[in-house]
Parts: structure tokens; C-alpha cells; sequence
């Protein structure tokens, strides 16, 4: 419990910076929300009421206390754009980001883990060579390019991947919304068809977006790996006479495991920000297509909303990381 509370208390001062960073960014960009909202053929007096109405004209420092009473009120803001609160607006989109970075994280694990330990066990052979090609590779591919290309061979050229537009197929219906994830709500209300039709059209984003985090995971587990298997105890295991499965297994992906977790939990908050691009390239209906909407409308409290999320679920991975770690090894709790 001590080390929660110490974690918990030391992520307050970096969520204040966050807030008062972003606040001050976005007031600072070029153009006016007010004349964006009221159209470039509207009277001024039309635009200073605007600009009245969204606090625009009060002193930076009086919107930034205002601001921070807002959140400690639970109140994100209100999206002008879409005349809606931005509590609303995140309700609505929040699961599905969260569903397709879910379904990434897991295609990077059950991916990025074995092709670090089958690298590192088969060391400067033919497969470990392949592995470092595709960590270099998939580490540095651009993800919209990445999502553009996918598109253009399996939707438009093969026709393996549906259109990519929204979460299921047109003229199928949503399951019914027990969690907002799709893939979940359709497994628990034993709907098939909506089950189908949703993992038609996760997967292939959730691919895209998977890229990049299974070449580092991948890359970091080979490391961790080949670090551990150079270790006496290792070695002492190997000349017991124990099988490389129980060697592998047992003693070095054991010992690996609190740098496998640290990546991989720092790669979810990555994949919730890489989902701004992935969703926008496949029309897919979540916070990160929202928030690319609200910064062409210069809407501001979408934008803070969503980026003090970022960093929530940073800081939330990063507690989480640092239990899994102080559990596997208890010398982590007390550092």
C-alpha cells in the first residue's frame, strides 16, 4: 500500500504540469475559435459575443483557475463543434480507442514476446537476423503510410479487408451495448454476426497500429533475454541437464520479465496516442478522429480533455507497471 501512495502522490505534480502546458499551448496556436465557430462573413459583435460566451476574453489567468475548477468539478468542457460537453462526446467514442488499442496491445504481446525469445535463443542464426530486420523496420514505418497502404492492397486491390469505414459492416446492427466494445458485447450476448463483422474491421487497424509497438517489444525482449541467458544460474541450469524449453521458460523469461512488462505497458500509452492517426486513416469512430476534428474547428476544450487522458493513462501504465514489477521482483518495491 505505501508504494501505491508514494506512486499516486508523485504523479499529481506531473498532471499539473501537463494541464498548465497544454492550457498555455493551445491559447498560444494561431487562430481564433470564436471567428472559426462564427465564419469568416460574420459581424464582429457577433464574434466578441462568441468570445464572451467561451471566456475567451477574460485574462489567460483567470481561464487557467477557471479551467482547473472545471476538472476538479468533473467538467472537461464544451465541445462548440459539436454542441456537446466534452464528457458526452468522450462517453460516446471513448471505447472504441480503447478497444482498438486493447486488440494491438494483445497482437503486439502474443507477437513482439515470442519473436524476442526465439531471436535471442537462436542467436545470429537466419531467424534471429529476419527478427532484427523486422524490428528495424517496423520501429521506423510511418503509421498513416503504413495504414494508407493496407487500405490500398487489401481493400482496394485483393478485397480481404471491408471498407474501411466504422466498427461494423453497413446494415449490421451494434450488439447490444453491454461494455461499448464491440468484440466483448458481441462474445457476451452470444451475437455472431455483429461478432464477425467487428473483428472484420479491428483487425486490420489494430495491425497498422500494432506495427511499431511489436518491433520494440520484440526488440527489448530480445535484449532482456540475451542478458539473462548470459547469467552463471543460466548456465548453471543448461549444465543440470534441464530441457531448453524449461531453461527458456522457467529461468530466463522469468528473470526478463520485469523489462518485457516496463515496454509493454509503456507501449499501451503509445498505442492510445498512435490511435489519433490509425483512426483517422480508417475512419474509425474514436476520441482520436475527435480530436482531429476539434483542432480544424480551433476547439480547445477537446483537445486539453484529450491530452490530459494521454497522460492519465501514461501515468496510470506506468503505476500499473511499476506493481507488476515490485510483485516479480520484490528489490523494485523498496527502491
Amino acid at each position: 500500500m505505501n508504494l501505491v501512495l508514494r506512486r499516486v502522490a508523485a504523479m499529481a505534480p506531473a498532471l499539473i504540469g501537463v494541464v498548465v502546458c497544454i492550457f498555455v499551448l493551445t491559447r498560444v496556436l494561431p487562430g481564433d475559435p470564436a471567428r472559426t465557430l462564427a465564419g469568416d462573413q460574420a459581424d464582429p459583435s457577433v464574434v466578441a459575443k462568441l468570445r464572451t460566451d467561451m471566456g475567451l476574453d477574460q485574462p489567460l489567468h483567470v481561464q487557467l483557475v477557471r479551467y482547473f475548477d472545471d476538472l476538479l468539478h468533473g467538467d472537461l468542457g464544451f465541445a462548440w463543434h459539436t454542441g456537446q460537453s466534452v464528457t458526452s462526446d468522450f462517453a460516446s467514442r471513448l471505447p472504441a480507442t480503447v478497444e482498438l488499442a486493447l486488440v494491438a496491445l494483445l497482437i503486439a504481446l502474443l507477437a513482439g514476446i515470442p519473436l524476442g525469445v526465439i531471436s535471442a535463443t537462436r542467436r545470429d542464426r537466419p531467424v534471429d537476423h529476419a527478427g532484427r530486420v523486422f524490428s528495424l523496420l517496423g520501429a521506423s514505418m510511418p503509421l498513416f503510410w503504413l495504414g494508407l497502404m493496407v487500405i490500398v492492397v487489401f481493400y482496394n486491390q485483393l478485397g480481404w479487408a471491408p471498407a474501411p469505414l466504422g466498427r461494423v459492416a453497413e446494415g449490421v446492427n451494434p450488439p447490444t451495448h453491454l461494455t461499448g466494445l464491440y468484440v466483448l458485447d458481441s462474445l457476451l450476448t452470444g451475437d455472431l454476426v455483429a461478432l464477425r463483422s467487428s473483428l472484420s474491421h479491428i483487425i486490420w487497424p489494430a495491425l497498422c497500429l500494432a506495427t511499431g509497438s511489436t518491433a520494440i517489444i520484440a526488440r527489448m525482449t530480445r535484449s532482456a533475454m540475451l542478458e539473462v541467458i548470459g547469467q552463471d544460474y543460466v548456465r548453471t541450469a543448461v549444465s543440470k541437464g534441464l530441457k531448453p524449453s524449461v531453461v527458456t521458460l522457467k529461468h530466463a523469461l522469468k528473470n526478463a520479465a520485469p523489462v518485457i512488462v516496463t515496454v509493454s505497458g509503456l507501449q499501451f500509452g503509445q498505442l492510445m496516442g498512435g490511435a489519433v492517426i490509425t483512426e483517422t486513416v480508417f475512419t474509425w469512430p474514436g476520441i482520436g478522429s475527435y480530436v482531429v476534428q476539434s483542432v480544424l474547428a480551433t476547439d480547445y476544450a477537446p483537445v486539453q480533455a484529450f491530452t490530459l487522458l494521454a497522460a492519465v493513462v501514461y501515468l496510470a501504465a506506468n503505476l500499473v507497471v511499476d506493481l507488476v514489477n515490485a510483485r516479480l521482483d520484490p528489490r523494485i518495491a523498496d527502491a
